[in-house]
Parts: C-alpha cells; structure tokens; sequence
C-alpha cells in the first residue's frame, strides 16, 4: 500500500531538499540525477521497441554474445549498459563502476576527474521479456568508495547492503517509473514525458505488513529445499491449512516488475535456493539485483532475507556473487525465513 499521491515535486527539486536537509551532498545529487537522464535515454530505446532495430539477441547473427553470467545477451542489454557506462564516466561524481554485463568493475577513465562513489547497476533487469513487450527496468546501488582509495578496483565494492547511501530502480512499463532511496523512505517519480523531467507522484511509499499474494516461479518447485516445498504448500493449500487464508500467485519473471508490484500493494518475492542454482549460490545477484531491492523495501517498511540471514547484512564476497532472495512484506518474509529455521534446526537435531 502506498500513500496518497503528493503535491508534484521534480525528482531535481526533491533532492535539492534532501541536500539543504543535510541527507546528501552534492556529489550525490548530481550523480543520481546523470542515472536519473541515462534512464529516460533507455526508456526511449525501450519505448521504440521493434522501430529502433534493438529487440533480439546481441552478437553475430546465429552466435548469440554472453555475459559474465553465461547468459544470451539482448540487443538493448548491451545498448543500456553503454548508455549508463557513457553518463556516468565523466562527471566527475564516481570512483569506479561496476555492471552485471561486465566481468569486472570499470574504473573511471584517467581524463576525467575521480569522486568518492561507485555505482552498481543492473542496465536492463528481465531483457528476456523486451521481446514480448513486458514490463523491463534498470536496477542501480550506489556505496562510498573507502577512504584513500585513488583506483577502485573489485575488492572496494564488496561492501554489504547495509553501506549502500542510494538505491532505486527504473520501471520502463505503460509509464517509465523511477522508485528511489536515500535512506530517508522510498519515494516514486513518474516521467513526464511532455517536459522530460520525472516527477514526485508518490512520497512515502508503504508496504503491508501482511498480504495474501506471493510470487515465486512455480516451475522449479521440484528442485526446492524442503522447507520451500513446504512453505509454499501451506499457502496453496488456503484457507484450510495452516496459515488460513488463500493466497494468490502473480509472477513476471521481471523482478523489477515484481518488485514493483510488491511496494505498490504488498506481497512476498521469493527466488529460494534450488538443486540448479545451488552450486552457484543462488539465481539472483547480491550487488545488482537483492541489496538494492532490499534497501528500498526495508526503507518502505517491508523485509528482506536470504531465508537464513538479512540480505542487507550478508558480506559479498565476489562481484557477481548470487543469493536466495526472499523480499516483500514483513511478517510475510518472517514466515518464510521461520520454515527454513525450524526446518535447519531439526535437521541440526537429528
């Protein structure tokens, strides 16, 4: 559930009043601001669809280009990628970047003039949907560079999500959405697209702390942990079992979208730890993807957890590191994050 809409205030104006308040600094501002247009830059190119030649797979026709994650490249994968790698280079606001696309962090160019951040962002979150026209969205986090560091390199973005200063993502759906925070509650701006400036329509955004939906991808049930199995169990199994009440599933495959939907009206996202995904750590990752969604739905009132630990406390340990995410609603990741307890501790006692 989310406030009431307010008086429309421009996202510049919103954090010109963060900085008299003593909450950012300028280098801050101005850096969330260059993120702010790169993204009305990929909305555009998301907006155009098949028109702008972008939809498809990157990479030589029948050879698809793959990322540092082993996945098939988009065409606007690489498009976003660039585009925030371009806006961010030169003003003078980053220590070092780092993207889900690239294997390794991207230092800030010797001709340029170095500040104390760094930024992690996801360019294009759920690309595999750009071709049927669903709901897509850039994911960024921004952390202090450490003190006397003059070249970031990898090991100076494994901070924990608990360092984060901002976090926010972009929503390039029926209207481009940006959903920020800087530690002072998760607000939303809406794009206008007649005066190009993204506007203040929710201050305060607020999630229930209990719900009746869920999303998870039912279709890796089978590869879950027991205490998965059985958490999901209880909430098909409705009012007549033992959470009683009936719950309904919606799934995007988008986590923005999912996300969204989530601070929008509550909910619980889950992407639990499977027999597939478990060497690896998990399907989705800590720097580009949960830390960021966890700041966000924390300052909103909600929870997030690996299912054993808060996400937000865990201590990265590679760039591309992945965890089980459990995100949304408070008691609602309590639940789930009980079933994995109890679950641990009787195997433990055994």
């Amino acid at each position: 559930m989310s406030s009431s809409p307010t008086q429309s205030i421009s996202l510049t104006r919103y954090l010109i009043e963060e900085q008299r308040a003593g909450r950012i600094n300028a280098d801050l501002r101005l850096l969330i601001e260059v993120v702010a247009r790169a993204c009305k830059t990929i909305s555009i190119a998301v907006g155009k669809g098949a028109l702008g030649g972008v939809l498809g797979d990157a990479g030589t026709p029948g050879v698809a280009s793959m990322n540092i994650q082993g996945e098939a490249q988009k065409k606007l994968d690489v498009l976003s990628n660039e585009i925030l790698l371009e806006a961010n280079a030169w003003g003078g606001h980053l220590a070092g970047l780092a993207s889900e696309e690239m294997d390794t962090s991207h230092p800030i160019p010797d001709v340029y003039p170095r500040g104390n951040y760094l930024l992690l962002f996801d360019p294009l979150d759920g690309s595999s949907n750009i071709d049927v026209n669903i709901s897509v969205g850039t994911i960024f986090s921004v952390l202090r560079c450490p003190d006397g560091v003059t070249n970031a390199a990898d090991e100076h973005f494994l901070q924990p999500g608990t360092q984060q200063v901002c976090a926010g993502y972009t929503t390039y759906g029926p209207s481009t959405m940006l959903v920020l925070t800087v530690g002072n509650g998760t607000h939303a701006f809406t794009l206008d697209r007649e005066v190009g400036s993204f506007m203040m329509t929710t201050r305060g955004m607020s999630i229930p702390e209990e719900t009746k939906e869920f999303a998870v991808n039912m279709s890796n049930q089978r590869f879950w942990e027991p205490p998965m199995q059985r958490y999901v169990g209880d909430l098909l199994s409705g009012k007549e079992g033992p959470r009683g009440k009936d719950f309904n599933m919606r799934w995007v495959a988008s986590m923005v979208a999912d996300v969204h939907r989530i601070l929008t009206r509550g909910g619980i996202f889950s992407y639990p730890l499977d027999s597939k995904c478990a060497p690896k750590g998990g399907k989705l990752r800590l720097m580009y993807e949960a830390n960021p969604m966890s700041f966000l739905v924390e300052q909103a009132g909600g929870a997030a957890s690996t299912g054993r630990q808060r996400m937000m406390e865990v201590q990265p340990t590679g760039l591309h590191q992945r965890v089980p995410v459990f995100i949304g609603s408070k008691k609602e990741v309590e639940a789930a994050v009980r079933y994995h307890a109890e679950h641990d501790t009787s195997h433990s006692s055994k």
